[in-house]
């Protein structure tokens, strides 16, 4: 008898990174490969690099962890909906605040607000650090877009 085997969908990835403002671009490359195993990565894309860009980028800005710790990255598709982790050894938490108009930085979190369907900080296991966690829903696939006359 012959057995059709099909790949599994990939479910959850996770890699460690150095806390640096260099792994960034790596970090949403593993995203991008991540999600271009799956059907319909593409209505993630978008919204799931930004995010993790900011995220990772505030994890690297806002530690008060030792230079040598990594920042771990995982994402999972459940359902319909990506969630992106961001796990570093720091114990700042992330906190929401509206950015002026000459303000450099700070939009990140307003940005992960905003895009997010979801997003949260909890504790990590063992008590060191803390997780910052988005869910994202997919964009409307082109399709559903169009209109019938």
């Amino acid at each position: 008898m012959l057995k059709i085997r099909t790949a599994p969908r990939p479910r959850t990835f996770a890699a460690r990174l150095d806390s640096r403002t260099e792994s960034t671009p790596v970090a949403r490359q593993l995203l991008r490969a991540y999600l271009a195993a799956l059907p319909t990565g593409d209505r993630y894309r978008d919204t799931a690099e930004l995010l993790l860009g900011e995220l990772f980028a505030n994890a690297v800005q806002h530690t008060d962890a030792p230079t040598d710790r990594l920042i771990e990255i995982r994402f999972s598709l459940t359902a319909d909906r990506l969630r992106l982790e961001v796990h570093d050894a720091g114990t700042g938490r992330p906190s929401l605040h509206t950015p002026t108009p000459d303000d450099e930085h700070g939009r990140g979190v307003l940005l992960v607000n905003e895009l997010a369907e979801k997003w949260g900080c909890c504790p990590r296991a063992g008590g060191v650090g803390k997780f910052v966690w988005a869910l994202i829903a997919p964009a409307p696939s082109p399709t559903s877009t169009l209109l019938t006359v």
